[in-house]
C-alpha cells in the first residue's frame, strides 16, 4: 500500500453533512401555507361576525322604529283624547301626571344609540301601559258624550217647557194684569144724591139756607157713594169747583192741589175728601167749602172724581140779592 503527501480530493474516510435546506423551505411553506389559511378563516369568521352585527344593528333599528311608530301613534291617540274633551283634562290631573313620566322615560330610551333589548322591552311595556290608560280616558270620552246628549237633550226639552211657561205667564199675567184693570174700573164708585147747599152763617151760631151770593159763607156739597165689588176701606174722592167765571177755585192753603184723571190729564182740584168705605154699602159723604173770598154770582159747577174718573156733578146758581138783600 502506497502512501502520498497529497491531499485526496475526496477524503474517504470524512463523513458527509447533512443538507437541511429542503426541510426548511417545507416549513417555511407550510407555514406560511397554514397562516394563510389562519388569515382567511379569519377573515372569513370577521365578515360573519361583521354581517351578524350588521343583522343585528338591523334587527334593533327595526324594534325601535317599531317602537317610535307605536309611541308616536299613543301620542296621537293621546292628544286626540285629551284636546277633544276639556272636561276631561279637568278630571285626570293625577292621571296626567303618571302619563307624563311614562312618556319621559319612554322617550328616555328610544333617545339612546345603543338601547339594550332589556331597555326596548321595557319601552314596550310603558307603551302598554300608556294605551291602558288612553283606552280608559277614551271609555270616559264616550260616557261623558253620552251623558252630554242626554243633558243637551234635557236642556233642550227644559227650554221648551220654559218658552212655554213663559209664554204661558205672560199670557197668564197679561189676562191678569186685563182683568186687575177691569176690577180696578169696575171698583171706581158711583156718586148719586148730589146736593150743593149755600150757607149762611150768623152771629147767633145757627145757619140758614141762602141763594144770594153776597150771603153765602160756605157750600155744604152732599153725596152718597156705593159699589157692589169695592173693597173695603179709606179711599179719597176729589171735588173740584168752578166758579161762575170758568175758572176752578183752589186755595193752597186749604188743601187744593193737582190730581190725575183717567180721560182729562191732570186737573186742578178744589178740595180732597177722605171717604171710609164698606163694600157693597151705600156711604153718604158732606163736606162745606168756605173760601177766603166772596162768593160771586153766576153758577158754581160741582164735579165729584174717583179713581181717576168722573162719578158725578151738580151745578148750583147763586143769585143776586133783592133790593134789602
Amino acid at each position: 500500500m502506497s502512501t502520498t503527501n497529497y491531499p485526496s480530493a475526496t477524503p474517504q474516510n470524512e463523513p458527509r453533512k447533512k443538507d437541511y435546506r429542503g426541510l426548511i423551505i417545507g416549513l417555511l411553506a407550510v407555514g406560511l401555507l397554514g397562516t394563510w389559511g389562519y388569515l382567511l378563516w379569519n377573515n372569513n369568521k370577521q365578515e360573519q361576525v361583521h354581517t351578524q352585527d350588521q343583522a343585528q344593528v338591523a334587527k334593533v333599528t327595526d324594534e325601535k322604529s317599531e317602537i317610535q311608530r307605536s309611541f308616536d301613534a299613543s301620542l296621537a291617540r293621546l292628544d286626540s283624547v285629551t284636546g277633544s274633551n276639556n272636561e276631561l283634562q279637568g278630571k285626570l290631573v293625577s292621571a296626567n301626571s303618571d302619563i307624563t313620566k311614562k312618556k319621559a322615560e319612554i322617550r328616555a330610551i328610544l333617545s339612546k344609540k345603543n338601547a339594550s333589548d332589556s331597555e326596548l322591552r321595557r319601552a314596550k311595556e310603558l307603551i302598554g301601559e300608556l294605551n291602558d290608560k288612553i283606552a280608559s280616558m277614551e271609555q270616559q270620552i264616550t260616557e261623558l258624550t253620552t251623558q252630554n246628549q242626554t243633558l243637551t237633550t234635557e236642556k233642550t226639552a227644559l227650554t221648551a217647557d220654559k218658552e212655554k211657561l213663559t209664554t204661558d205667564l205672560a199670557t197668564t199675567t197679561s189676562a191678569k194684569d186685563e182683568a186687575e184693570k177691569k176690577v180696578d174700573v169696575a171698583s171706581t164708585l158711583n156718586a148719586t144724591n148730589i146736593s150743593i147747599t149755600p150757607i149762611n152763617e150768623r152771629k147767633n151760631g145757627k145757619e140758614k139756607v141762602t141763594s144770594t151770593a153776597k150771603r153765602v159763607d160756605k157750600l155744604v156739597i152732599a153725596f152718597e157713594v156705593d159699589n157692589r165689588i169695592a173693597q173695603s176701606g179709606t179711599t179719597d174722592v176729589y171735588v173740584s169747583i168752578t166758579g161762575p167765571d170758568g175758572k176752578p177755585v183752589t186755595v193752597e192753603a186749604l188743601g187744593s192741589g193737582t190730581f190725575t184723571t183717567r180721560e182729562e190729564g191732570d186737573k186742578l182740584f178744589t178740595a180732597k175728601v177722605p171717604v171710609e168705605y164698606e163694600s157693597g154699602k151705600r156711604k153718604p159723604v158732606q163736606f162745606a167749602w168756605k173760601q177766603n173770598s166772596d162768593f160771586q154770582r153766576g153758577n158754581y159747577k160741582i164735579e165729584i172724581y174717583h179713581n181717576g174718573f168722573k162719578i158725578g156733578e151738580g151745578v148750583r146758581e147763586l143769585k143776586k140779592g133783592g133790593l134789602f138783600g
